[in-house]
């Protein structure tokens, strides 16, 4: 059932008839856990939230640290959920109007929470950069959520929020109705990549190894979307090629990344984004050495997932739920500059925030469940971006939480 690229109509809002507003699912992994204090700290009251995942004697523990931040959380409901467990999560779907996903890698845990939100209408996000697991959700399950009403919003982290977001950002500071040419430059600090030890979760080491080890299935599940998704009337979304260069006193690098996908889908859903849209992503770094280590290091990864045993040593590198300390994520930021030229005009523009990996978000994927529970939205429904399903609303939650988008050159 095709029903336009951003469905609209009157079953597209969360149902209301629920026992919790916000479900929180894989609360006790390492990003679930930072997401689940955040939520503690900042969540509006009067909020109905829950916990859910495999282990209660875990929900509770982490029920009981997070109670320290929030006295109200000592007798925060919990939810026993399996993702093996369908009548689990059917069941946690049709408590809630809104489902937080933390259960990476997701295409080894992720579907049968999607598959639940889809067929009882309920709101989705996730953090996932896996975009196999993307395209095919929406091969599986997009027609049941825009019958449904549920809205399915991945990407809500790092990946690809302040891409998404940004790009969103800066399409609206230039003319309407006119040809528009992106590009954006990711900036992340230094200091923060350069930890040798626990520089990242395990979930999402899991995640890389994934992605790296199926570049076929990825390949297949995006050529059958190709085939099937509506393309926009009249209109032209385009990807500018990344080729590595020098410029802006940086190396600039392709990011092999979801985030461009994202941004090309959002324009693709929305006319703003003027007859004809290109974009490109780039990572700059500011040293020669650290471009050819980086090169080296995707490579190495890809050329290792190929082969079963040294998947399983890569994956052995980071112990279950660890990942960086509050002082490695503090020292870390992240900046996301665009460019934008359309009718004449040129536009400089930037994103900004703290450790984009772990504490930012963890702050966007909550803040995005927020936006969907309790903010005025345009009814949409079916698999959507952030931006698309969101836009200025989930950009001002952003704003008032430390995550600057700011116009730089008009």
């Amino acid at each position: 059932m095709r029903r336009g690229l951003a469905s609209q109509g009157a079953g597209s809002s969360a149902p209301t008839d629920r026992a919790y507003d916000v479900v929180l699912f894989g609360a006790t992994g390492f990003t679930g856990a930072l997401t689940a204090e955040y939520l503690a700290k900042h969540a509006p009251a009067g909020t109905r939230l829950a916990l859910a995942g495999r282990s209660v004697a875990k929900l509770e523990a982490l029920r009981a640290h997070l109670s320290l931040h929030n006295l109200a959380w000592a007798e925060l409901p919990l939810l026993h959920a399996d993702a093996a467990n369908a009548s689990s999560m059917r069941a946690l779907a049709e408590s809630t109007r809104v489902a937080i996903s933390a259960v990476g890698p997701y295409l080894a845990h992720g579907e049968p929470l999607v598959a639940a939100c889809a067929q009882a209408g309920t709101d989705y996000v996730d953090l996932t950069g896996e975009s196999e697991f993307v395209d095919r959700m929406y091969l599986r399950h997009q027609a049941q959520a825009l019958e449904s009403g549920a809205r399915l919003v991945h990407c809500c982290g790092f990946d690809s929020l302040p891409h998404d977001l940004g790009a969103y950002f800066t399409v609206k500071q230039l003319p309407e109705h006119v040809p528009i040419r992106l590009e954006a430059f990711v900036e992340v600090g230094l200091e923060g990549l350069a930890q040798a030890r626990a520089s990242f979760s395990a979930g999402t080491l899991a995640s890389a190894i994934t992605i790296a080890s199926r570049p076929y299935q990825l390949i297949a599940a995006a050529s059958a979307r190709r085939r099937i998704e509506p393309r926009p009337q009249g209109r032209g979304v385009r990807r500018l090629r990344a080729i590595p260069r020098r410029s802006l006193d940086a190396w600039l690098l392709p990011m092999p990344t979801i985030d461009p996908r994202v941004v090309r889908r959002s324009a693709a859903a929305l006319a703003r984004y003027g007859p004809d849209f290109s974009y490109r992503q780039y990572l700059a770094v500011d040293r020669l050495s650290t471009a050819v280590g980086m090169l080296g290091g995707v490579a190495g990864v890809f050329l290792l997932s190929q082969l079963p045993p040294a998947r399983r040593l890569l994956g052995s590198r980071v112990a279950p739920h660890s990942g960086p300390t509050s002082e490695e994520r503090g020292r870390r930021r992240f900046r996301v500059t665009f460019a934008g030229e359309g009718g004449g005009k040129r536009v400089l523009t930037e994103v900004a925030g703290g450790d984009p990996g772990y504490d930012e978000s963890s702050k966007m994927l909550a803040e995005s469940a927020l936006c969907l529970a309790h903010d005025e939205l345009s009814p949409t429904s079916g698999q959507l971006t952030a931006a698309v399903a969101m836009g200025e609303a989930l950009i001002e939650r952003l704003r008032s939480r430390g995550i600057s988008f700011s116009v730089l050159e008009p």
